[in-house]
């Protein structure tokens, strides 16, 4: 059996981003015990810090999901392999992926079950069953549920075989009606990314080559990793008819007609915790926006050998102050050297540290650090939650600041192919170009430089000119990047 290490190697431990980037995310997601692998290839368990981080992140999208008329279900992870198949294109689409359940309780099933890859099958059955007449419109239904995608490349949070999401599944009326909850449940997502985990996004509308299987559009919104590689952060489906006349989902129409619902499905996953980790983080590891900091404050008390009985009660008695004023604390009573704890702490990304020593306590104030910036100051005991309060509403702002000025410097206009192919050599973030909206150009752009188009902008005007690849006219702006 190995050695543990040592605490301080534990901490210490970390690839620097510049040498290794992908290194260091891995580093970063077991050292700060965020995730760590599982016996199932491509699977990972989600250990209780990581876990926590992901609750706020699901609390939050929660809320506001329902605060827009959705509500929550729960649909079966088994599937026959009979409902998948209807949608001809979605099957094909997801056929790569799926995963088959061929016995159960020791006998050969007369039908393979296929564990959830997206729900579309299974809500588009029971809408059929449950809608009726245009009175039953519109049904707007929420799940939090796993899902399992037989991936062959892995890595924990960005892409696991099996994952946490929230799937939304809608039906509607007109097309107009589903064209509304598509965009809106967009800029939703866009507003949680950038008000709550400080991540600046681009709404836009994905390619056909890119699009989910089987709906008439998808839109997405794309985020900028620390090295220049983009994430799609959630995405949004307008179904138009196409499930619903595969699945017979039919209602009475205010003109006694029969007609098709429109649909909607989007959701988000566990891999805006591995976004946060690569859109914020640094060589000491997680930098948390204090909107999803599990813990926002940590207090670490400084002392000699007696330090519980001089400083601990004081530092009690703070904590208790700050859980009364809403802010999420912890108190690090373990021992071992303040040094140590600070590294720790860093690592974990916890956004303000607040020491407090024999000193402090004849002072009456407080050390605090902030992790984003590690500055220090001194306050004072007296009004400390009041400031700690605004000292993290600047560190969330400061946090979408600096993430918008990465994006902002690494995304770039070209004007030529040989220009493009250039640029693209490297990791450059953003490149945005003209494109005629041909597959067999987008293909093309992507065999010689790996570069895929992300997403056209919603209200992006047409630009004048030719395509960046051929001599065709161009009929999008497009944002280009090589992504995860």
């Amino acid at each position: 059996m190995s050695k543990k290490p040592e605490a301080a190697s534990f901490v210490t431990e970390i690839t620097p981003r510049s040498q290794d980037f992908s290194q260091w995310y891995l580093d970063v997601v077991r050292r700060a015990e965020l995730a760590d692998y599982s016996p199932v290839k491509g699977c990972m368990v989600i250990r209780p810090y990581g876990y926590a981080i992901w609750e706020l992140i699901q609390q939050t999208l929660d809320a506001r999901i329902k605060a827009t008329g959705h509500v929550n279900a729960y649909f079966p992870l088994f599937i026959p392999e009979s409902l998948l198949t209807k949608e001809a294109e979605h099957v094909e689409g997801f056929a790569p992926q799926v995963a088959y359940v061929t016995h159960g309780g020791g006998e050969e099933l007369q039908e393979k079950l296929v564990v959830r890859p997206t729900s579309e099958a299974i809500f588009g059955t029971m809408y059929a069953k449950w809608i009726q007449s245009w009175r039953d419109l519109p049904i707007l239904i929420n799940q939090w549920a796993n899902v399992v995608r037989w991936e062959k490349v892995t890595r924990p949070f960005l892409r696991t075989t099996e994952f946490l999401w929230q799937e939304g599944h809608t039906a509607h009326e007109t097309e107009a009606e589903a064209e509304e909850e598509t965009l809106k449940i967009l800029d939703l997502y866009a507003d949680v990314c950038r008000s709550v985990l400080a991540v600046p996004v681009v709404k836009g509308r994905k390619s056909e080559s890119e699009k989910f299987a089987g709906a008439l559009r998808t839109y997405s919104i794309e985020a900028l990793m620390g090295d220049g590689r983009a994430l799609q952060a959630a995405t949004s489906h307008n179904l138009g008819q196409n499930f619903a006349k595969a699945f017979d989902i039919t209602f009475q129409g205010r003109d006694k007609s029969v007609q098709h619902v429109w649909g909607t499905s989007w959701g988000v996953t566990t891999r805006l915790v591995g976004g946060l980790i690569m859109c914020h983080g640094d060589d000491s590891g997680l930098v948390l926006p204090p909107a999803i900091a599990p813990h926002q404050v940590v207090i670490v008390p400084i002392g000699r050998e007696n330090w519980r009985e001089t400083v601990l009660p004081r530092a009690k008695e703070i904590q208790a102050e700050l859980v009364a004023a809403g802010i999420r604390v912890t108190l690090d009573e373990r021992d071992e050297r303040p040094g140590w704890k600070f590294a720790e702490w860093e690592l974990r990304g916890v956004p303000l540290r607040v020491e407090i020593g024999p000193k402090d306590i004849e002072k009456s104030a407080v050390l605090v650090a902030r992790r984003d910036t590690r500055q220090k100051e001194s306050l004072p005991m007296a009004g400390l939650a009041d400031r700690l309060r605004t000292l993290l509403r600047e560190i969330q702002q400061t946090l979408l600041a600096k993430a918008t000025q990465f994006r902002e410097e690494h995304t770039q206009r070209v004007s030529s192919y040989d220009e493009f192919k250039q640029v693209m050599d490297g990791r450059p973030g953003f490149v945005i170009a003209p494109w005629c909206g041909a597959a067999d150009c987008e293909a093309q752009i992507k065999t010689d430089t790996q570069a895929t188009i992300r997403n056209m902008p919603l209200g992006s005007p047409v630009p004048a000119g030719k395509c960046i690849r051929c001599d065709a006219n161009a009929t999008a702006e497009a944002w280009f990047a090589k992504a995860y």
